[in-house]
């Protein structure tokens, strides 16, 4: 609990007023301790990421991890792999099969991961829309992985998936990071990703893998090149703009006839 409502402010870019207004609505995760607020650094910045907030560029430093370079979205999917006909009737049912599949460190915990990521679930759906949800945890470092890795799973049927579009969902995105850095770059990474025409057209006709991992290949380079230009971190803050969400309280495509497909080596 290290951040104040100062420091979640200046984070967010908003005014304390609008924080202890989010805190009343309980759209944002607070703790209070001592009759003060104070908020959890990894869950206000993946809180505010997954909502498209606008948010500081200091968002994206870690003290722990400032002088590692940002992850890359192409190694990332290339590490996790794209997998065609999933199956799971439901949501628990698709996310076990896609932990399942995931390439991890022979020391997580799969039935833990599932856990959390359920968990994740149930404060807010992360369907974003048009059939594609970013299923992730809170907290990423509570998997101690060495490596970011993302991976594409396309399910055999669409499901119901709780998004704020109402779509039933069959394109899931799942992130799994060892930093909380790692894991806000490429979270509004792919979300630049998803907004080019080319990238969001082999995902949604789910193309070949090899067309999808080049399609997302050269949007990043695009953002890259936009990044060398004016910052990085100022080209990633454009990404995720406001948006207007009603305050909440408390916490079908057709198949592909594709077989599974492996992550690459």
């Amino acid at each position: 609990m290290n951040l104040s409502v100062r420091d979640t402010a200046g984070l967010l870019k908003v005014s304390e007023k609008t924080i202890y207004r989010w805190i009343k609505q309980q759209v944002i995760p607070a703790y209070r301790v001592q009759d003060q607020y104070r908020f959890n650094r990894a869950e206000v910045l993946e809180w505010a990421t997954s909502r498209r907030l606008n948010v500081s560029s200091e968002i994206f430093l870690e003290p722990e991890a400032v002088d590692q370079p940002v992850p890359s979205l192409l190694e990332a999917i290339e590490a996790g792999g794209v997998y065609y006909r999933v199956s799971g009737g439901d949501k628990e049912g698709a996310l076990r099969e896609i932990v399942g599949l995931l390439r991890l460190p022979e020391e997580v915990d799969r039935g833990f991961l599932l856990r959390v990521l359920l968990a994740r679930e149930a404060i807010a759906s992360t369907g974003v829309g048009d059939g594609i949800a970013i299923p992730h945890v809170r907290n990423p470092v509570v998997l101690h992985v060495r490596k970011p890795l993302l991976a594409l799973c396309f399910l055999e049927r669409s499901i119901d998936y709780g998004a704020l579009d109402g779509q039933p969902v069959n394109t899931l995105f799942t992130i799994i990071s060892p930093t909380t850095r790692a894991h806000l770059h490429l979270m509004a990474k792919l979300s630049f990703v998803l907004r080019d025409s080319d990238a969001r057209r082999a995902v949604l006709a789910q193309e070949s893998r090899e067309t999808i991992v080049s399609s997302i290949g050269r949007a990043e380079a695009q953002l890259a090149r936009s990044g060398a230009r004016r910052g990085i971190s100022s080209v990633l803050d454009e990404q995720v703009q406001p948006t207007v969400e009603k305050p909440s309280r408390g916490r079908g495509q057709g198949s592909s006839s594709r077989p599974v497909e492996e992550p690459c080596n």
